[in-house]
């Protein structure tokens, strides 16, 4: 399947703000990265892997958090920005949406209470921009820090699959293994449902 570049250049003419760093205190940090021991929800990195916007709740969720970065769009900003990358032709998306289907969700997203950060998966490691590291010593940094954990969680096994499919590769059970310094049957063991699809999607658009 051929990709579509996602047209970034359209949010950063318009200085529209779509990664954020946490902000909560890290229990390590470098001037790489950031550890946080138990992790943090409040990182924000829109856009960064290869996987697209594939689902509407997926597509609801990047509208709310682009809407809560940016408290200084006005509804109609905001509107174009959603029609555009909606777009399946901009890289964003990988369906098409009606115009009746997208004023639902830009409707729900306006009744969505700011005060409140949007729901978030919880990540351990943060790398800072302009680190200067690459995918490949970025991916060995998540690796050693995670797997210093007796226990495999499944937000452990999510950033490690994150970090994979940045990296362009094939996200498999033996290089998630790896990385954590399990076995096979662990990851098998700590990876729900909801793990099981995300793995498919990301291989999907690889």
């Amino acid at each position: 399947m051929s990709q579509i570049p996602r047209n970034l250049d359209y949010l950063n003419r318009r200085r529209i703000v779509y990664r954020r760093d946490p902000t909560d205190p890290p229990d390590y940090e470098t001037p790489h990265y950031m550890f946080f021991e138990n992790g943090t929800h409040q990182a924000y990195d829109l856009f960064k892997g290869n996987a697209k916007i594939n689902t509407y709740k997926s597509l609801k969720w990047h509208l709310l958090v682009l809407w809560y970065l940016n408290p200084q769009m006005d509804p109609d900003e905001f509107n174009s920005m959603a029609e555009f990358i909606t777009d399946k032709d901009n890289g964003f998306t990988t369906f098409s949406i009606s115009n009746n289907g997208l004023e639902r969700i830009i409707h729900d997203v306006y009744m969505c209470d700011l005060d409140r950060p949007p729901t978030n998966r919880l990540r351990k490691v943060i790398f800072k921009m302009g680190s200067g590291l690459d995918k490949f010593e970025k991916l060995s940094i998540v690796g050693k820090l995670i797997g210093r954990s007796k226990r495999v969680h499944p937000d452990d096994i999510y950033q490690c699959m994150i970090d994979i499919n940045d990296m362009g590769n094939k996200i498999t059970i033996r290089r998630l293994a790896g990385l954590l310094d399990c076995s096979a049957r662990t990851i098998h063991r700590n990876m729900c449902n909801e793990l099981k699809r995300e793995k498919e999607l990301l291989n999907r658009e690889i």
